[in-house]
């Protein structure tokens, strides 16, 4: 696993629950990156959930065609890590010189990891001094069982491509939301099929968690509450979604439970940042992935938490002709995590 950095020339590649999503990006973080290559491929869950030797090869070769129809080159790739095949943590350990630190660090990660550290594979990077207290140093520490990452080593590796990174998800799409310069503490969602990463960011993330709920629980709440099929719950939300002047007002009504326990989530974790950080406020909300799409999400977000609520872009720091931006309008905001791989910087 290799945390905030990438090896030469690779694509970025998220695995997610439903598609496969590729980018590879030119440029750097100080002159803005551009769009090179990039695919989105819906995925049958029976393939990304098969892990029989005849799953993985079927995956291998989606990846493989996929890769080919983008034009991709390169065989290295920065893989992303779903947030619960991994467990990040910021934690602190005493300011003094980096040396010290690393070896600090590395003695004490088996205290930090809920797994025996003979069968994780662990990471850091060391953040600096807490906003809180300048006598200690943040370090934002992830790790992941070594079965997990020596199998998707494997799988990609077999079709001829070479694993330079894993990170995880949630940390890739905090570098994607969080626009250059920002000085203030935000609050990144970024809602999924059947989870969402939070990532509370301020300079760097300090906070990360793990929702469980995602669209997949909100279609089923809809499809249950009016009776109609799945298919026509998802539509109904992302066309409509919480607009109380259509339907009846029955896709609001439906949700307005599930959604007021989701914002509930927020709330405690923006009070525990701030417990935290005494000395500084969540001043934003960002929402991407599937709440950066459904309609009048981001008001109702903010309603219920009153912070400012608005929709997070991961492509902000992208350039994107007019052609691409086309062929991505169905699914841009599905992106964040594979454009955050992809910014990775090349040097330490």
């Amino acid at each position: 696993m290799s945390l905030g950095y990438g090896v030469g020339d690779f694509f970025a590649l998220d695995i997610g629950t439903d598609a496969l999503r590729m980018v590879q990006l030119s440029g750097n973080a100080q002159r803005g990156w551009v769009l090179q290559k990039f695919a989105y491929v819906p995925v049958s869950r029976s393939i990304l959930q098969d892990s029989s030797d005849a799953g993985r090869r079927r995956l291998g070769e989606t990846i493989v065609s996929a890769a080919e129809q983008a034009g991709i080159k390169t065989k290295n790739i920065a893989l992303g890590i779903p947030s619960n095949k991994c467990f990040t943590a910021i934690v602190e350990v005493p300011t003094q010189d980096q040396k010290s630190m690393e070896k600090v660090i590395r003695y004490h990660e088996d205290q930090y990891i809920p797994m025996p550290i003979d069968d994780a594979k662990v990471d850091h990077v060391i953040l600096g001094p807490s906003p809180n207290n300048p006598q200690v140093t943040e370090v934002l520490l992830s790790s992941t069982a070594i079965t997990y990452a020596e199998e998707r080593m494997e799988s990609v590796e077999a079709f001829g491509f070479n694993l330079v990174a894993l990170e995880p998800d949630s940390i890739a799409m905090s570098r994607a939301l969080t626009p250059p310069g920002t000085q203030t503490a935000r609050l990144i969602i970024d809602y999924g099929e059947d989870s969402t990463d939070l990532s509370a960011v301020f300079g760097a993330p300090r906070l990360v968690r793990m929702l469980p709920g995602g669209l997949s629980v909100l279609v089923r709440t809809v499809a249950n509450s009016l009776n109609v099929k799945e298919s026509q719950a998802r539509q109904f939300i992302l066309k409509f979604g919480l607009a109380q002047d259509k339907l009846d007002g029955q896709v609001f009504k439906a949700l307005d439970l599930t959604l007021d326990t989701f914002a509930g989530e927020l709330s405690k974790s923006v009070r525990f940042f701030e417990t935290k950080y005494p000395n500084v406020k969540i001043s934003e909300i960002a929402l991407s992935g599937y709440a950066g799409v459904i309609p009048f999400m981001a008001e109702y977000i903010e309603a219920k938490t009153g912070i400012k609520t608005v929709q997070g872009n991961p492509w902000q720091m992208v350039q994107v002709t007019q052609q691409q931006q086309q062929a991505l309008a169905q699914v841009a905001a599905e992106f964040a995590v594979v454009i955050g791989l992809a910014e990775r910087a090349n040097t330490r």
